[in-house]
């Protein structure tokens, strides 16, 4: 019963996904079932050419840019399912908000993101030391 209330919950975004998603298979993706979540791969002829991030995920809903790139970042995109489930639709506002956060401050918008850092710590399964922002991903910060 707990699941089927954190799918109803997160689907008005597994929604997004799949609108999103239909483009994908439209355009001769593939799609399959992993761990009760909808993984969307690009074509190959469309892999190198179309999204500069590895997947997103809506909801449910994961896309990626190959099933390769799907699998290798399963991990981290089933926490963010997660922070769907706890979320819901808020998310699509949470989201951006701690990316704002963080660009006011001087720094990434995402690999400063609570939800990232989050993820990234989750699904290495301790605190987010393994992977650090790149320094030229920075805004130099202003001393006063």
């Amino acid at each position: 019963m707990r699941k089927l209330l954190h799918y109803l919950w997160a689907s008005p975004c597994t929604l997004v996904g799949m609108v999103a998603g239909a483009v994908f298979l439209a355009a001769g993706g593939s799609a399959r079932m992993e761990g009760g979540v909808i993984e969307i791969s690009l074509p190959p002829r469309m892999q190198h050419t179309f999204l500069s991030l590895g997947a997103i995920t809506f909801g449910h809903v994961v896309l990626g840019i190959s099933k390769a790139e799907l699998e290798r970042l399963r991990t981290h995109e089933l926490e963010h399912v997660r922070q769907y489930e706890r979320w819901g639709l808020l998310f699509f506002l949470a989201y951006p908000a701690s990316s704002l956060v963080q660009f006011m401050r001087g720094k990434n918008p995402y690999w400063y993101n609570h939800f990232e850092i989050q993820a990234r710590q989750r699904s290495a399964g301790g605190p987010d030391h393994s992977v650090q922002a790149p320094r030229a991903l920075n805004k130099p910060e202003h001393k006063a």
